[in-house]
C-alpha cells in the first residue's frame, strides 16, 4: 500500500471533481481499488502502487478539464480512467476542446470523447462523411450541430434532414393522420435535435421560410440539392438503390452527413442495407471519410455502454459457434 499526494490550487476544483454527493470520486475508487481523501488543499490516494498511479493520472486529467471549466460527470470519469488504462493519458486534453455550436438556451455543445472529436472533425473537413456506431454515441446530434453552426455562419442556405420511414415492427397504413402524422414519428429525433439548437419559435421561423426541412428520404428523389447541409439518419434501412439516389442529390456549395447503426437494421433478410454497402464502395473515395463510432464513444447513461457490450460479445459468441457448426 502506498500514498500519493495531489495538491489543489482552488476550492471549487474539488467540488466539481468530487461531483455531487461525491458520485464521481466513489466512481474512480471503485473502479480503482483506491481511497481518495481531501484533506485542505490536498488530495490523498491510497492503495496498490500500480491502482495508485493510474488514479493520480486520472485525477490529474480531470483536474485540468475542470481547470478548463468543463463539468465533471460520472461519464467523464469513466472516460477518463478508459484512456489511462489504454496509455492515452496525453489525450485528455483533447476531450471537449472545441464548442461546436451553442444552443438557444446558451448551452455550449462540444464533442465528449476522442472518436466524437474525429467525427466533427471529418465534418469539417470533408464533403460526405458517413458516421457509423452504436445508439447514444451522438452521431445524429453532433450532425445536427454542425449544421446549425454552418447555416448560422452563412456557410449553406438550408439544412435539409431525412430519414427512411421504415417499420420496426409496425405498419405505417394503420397510424392515424395523414402522410405526414403517419411519417412525423420516424422524424421526431430530428425535430428534437433542431428545437434544441434553435428553440421552437425560430426553428418555425425558418421552417415556413424554407431554410430547414425535415423529410422522409422519399421526398428527396429527383432533387438536385445546392448550398445546403444535408443529414440522412437512420441510413442502415436505406436500400442499395435509396443510398444511390441519395448521394447522387448532392449539388454545390453544399456538405452531405449520413449516421446509421449496422448493427439495428429493419430491413427485410433478403435486402441488402445502403449504408452497408456504402461504406464498402466510398472507402478511400476523396473528400468522403467514414468514421465508425464504438461503444467508448456512448454519452448517455452507462447502461447503455453495457447493455451494448452484452450484445457484442454475444455477437461474437454466435459467430464462434457458427464458424465451430460450418468446420463440423
Amino acid at each position: 500500500m502506498i500514498e500519493q499526494s495531489i495538491s489543489m490550487e482552488r476550492v471549487e476544483e474539488a467540488v466539481n471533481l468530487f461531483g455531487s454527493f461525491d458520485e464521481n470520486i466513489r466512481a474512480l475508487e471503485q473502479a480503482l481499488h483506491v481511497t481518495v481523501v481531501s484533506r485542505d488543499s490536498e488530495l490523498k490516494v491510497s492503495g496498490e502502487a500500480e491502482d495508485v498511479l493510474l488514479a493520480v493520472k486520472a485525477i490529474q486529467g480531470l483536474l485540468a478539464l475542470s481547470a478548463r471549466g468543463e463539468t465533471i460527470t460520472d461519464q467523464t470519469v469513466r472516460y477518463v480512467l478508459e484512456l489511462v488504462r489504454a496509455g492515452a493519458e496525453d489525450k485528455i486534453g483533447e476531450i471537449a476542446a472545441d464548442v461546436l455550436c451553442v444552443t438557444a438556451k446558451g448551452k455550449p455543445i462540444k464533442a465528449k470523447t476522442i472518436g466524437q472529436k474525429r467525427y466533427v472533425e471529418a465534418i469539417a473537413k470533408n464533403v460526405i462523411t458517413l458516421g457509423v456506431g452504436p445508439a447514444g454515441t451522438g452521431k445524429t446530434y453532433l450532425a445536427v450541430a454542425a449544421a446549425v453552426a454552418a447555416f448560422r455562419d452563412k456557410q449553406v442556405n438550408r439544412i435539409i434532414l431525412t430519414r427512411p420511414a421504415v417499420e420496426a415492427g409496425e405498419r405505417l397504413g394503420f397510424l392515424p393522420g395523414d402522410l405526414q402524422s403517419k411519417v412525423d414519428p420516424y422524424l421526431r429525433p430530428l425535430y428534437d435535435a433542431l428545437f434544441e439548437m434553435l428553440g421552437p419559435e425560430t426553428y418555425q421561423k425558418y421552417l415556413e421560410r424554407g431554410n430547414i426541412e425535415v423529410a422522409p428520404l422519399a421526398y428527396m428523389r429527383g432533387r438536385t440539392l445546392d448550398d445546403s447541409f444535408i443529414i440522412l439518419d437512420e441510413a442502415q434501412n436505406t436500400s442499395r438503390e435509396q443510398m444511390k439516389m441519395f448521394l447522387t442529390r448532392m449539388g454545390f456549395g453544399s456538405k452531405i452527413v449520413i449516421t446509421g447503426d449496422v448493427t439495428q437494421i429493419d430491413l427485410p433478410p433478403d435486402k441488402q442495407s445502403g449504408l452497408k454497402e456504402a461504406m464498402r464502395v466510398l472507402k478511400g473515395v476523396e473528400d468522403i471519410a467514414i468514421c465508425r463510432l464504438t461503444g467508448s464513444d456512448v454519452v448517455r447513461h452507462v447502461i447503455v455502454q453495457r447493455i451494448i457490450a452484452a450484445y457484442e460479445e454475444d455477437e461474437r459468441r454466435r459467430q464462434a459457434s457458427g464458424k465451430k457448426e460450418t468446420k463440423k
